[in-house]
């Protein structure tokens, strides 16, 4: 069965992935880039038996995919920026082969600015992507490496939000960064009452996969070592760096879009999600 990590792109998905990597697949709580491997993303094209050429074909194979994931009975974590609902009448996933879901969510004049410097956009184009419900990710070069209907931002979390099919724990990103051992703590221990494991958070444990994964840690190691973290799903970082020229881990908690968006923009984005921004306190 499935564990979701769900967020709209550039929200905190990879920095709570890198956290339970090291929560889960260490022994001490170390972080290691070679462990955000075990937590793969998805949809992807490695898991289509034959190439597929838009997310119209790959929205028929997802469900059963998952499938075909999960008859070996293992409980697995996912990474993912889909969309939760169907698209063309097909369904991202279902109760049978998901066990829940963390989801992620950030502060969309945030995500913008964010959007900016992984895409290297301006703020129109941004604005354009964040809105725009009709969204999917392609890779750079144009290949389907990524085959996800994310939608808009305001779209991405609704769907999430208003499902009751499996349980899901929300995460504000902003708590992550503010909050950070209490918010870890209560992901450990959904993820762990979902897996049903009896035994309590590792406190040591804990702390440790807080401080080896933290934003400046990850920046500073960004550089020196192979990092797959991007939608690209490039195999070497520097290979991705060197075609991007941007920084993976970028701002992080110094991204403030007070500092950074121009005051239309930010308007903009607040009379699009008004109604979003209000339910989560950003507005």
């Amino acid at each position: 069965m499935i564990i979701w990590l769900a967020s709209y792109p550039k929200s905190g998905n990879t920095f709570v992935r890198a956290f339970l990597s090291a929560y889960y697949f260490s022994k001490n709580g170390e972080f290691d880039f070679s462990q955000i491997s075990r937590i793969d993303q998805f949809p992807h094209e490695k898991y289509f038996k034959e190439k597929v050429n838009s997310i119209n074909e790959a929205s028929k194979q997802w469900v059963p995919i998952q499938k075909e994931i999960n008859k070996d009975k293992k409980i697995r974590f996912f990474k993912t920026h889909s969309f939760l609902g169907n698209y063309q009448g097909n369904q991202f996933t279902s109760p049978e082969t998901t066990l829940g879901a963390i989801y992620i969510v950030r502060d969309p004049r945030n995500v913008l600015s964010s959007l900016k410097n992984h895409y290297s956009f301006d703020d129109n184009k941004a604005l354009e992507m964040i809105k725009d419900k009709t969204r999917s990710l392609m890779s750079n070069n144009g290949s389907h490496a990524s085959l996800t209907y994310i939608s808009s931002w305001a779209e991405n979390y609704l769907s999430w939000f208003s499902n009751n099919q499996f349980r899901r724990l929300f995460v504000k990103y902003e708590d992550l960064i503010s909050n950070k051992y209490e918010t870890f703590r209560d992901i450990i221990v959904f993820t762990n009452t979902l897996m049903n494991r009896v035994e309590g958070v590792n406190k040591s444990k804990l702390q440790k996969a807080i401080e080896t994964t933290n934003f400046d840690v990850l920046k500073k190691r960004e550089m020196s070592e192979a990092f797959d973290g991007s939608e690209t799903s490039f195999k070497s970082w520097r290979k991705f760096h060197s075609e991007n020229k941007n920084l993976f881990f970028n701002l992080g908690p110094e991204n403030n879009w007070k500092k950074i968006l121009n005051s239309e923009i930010s308007k903009e984005i607040e009379i699009s999600f008004e109604k979003e921004m209000k339910q989560l306190g950003y507005l």
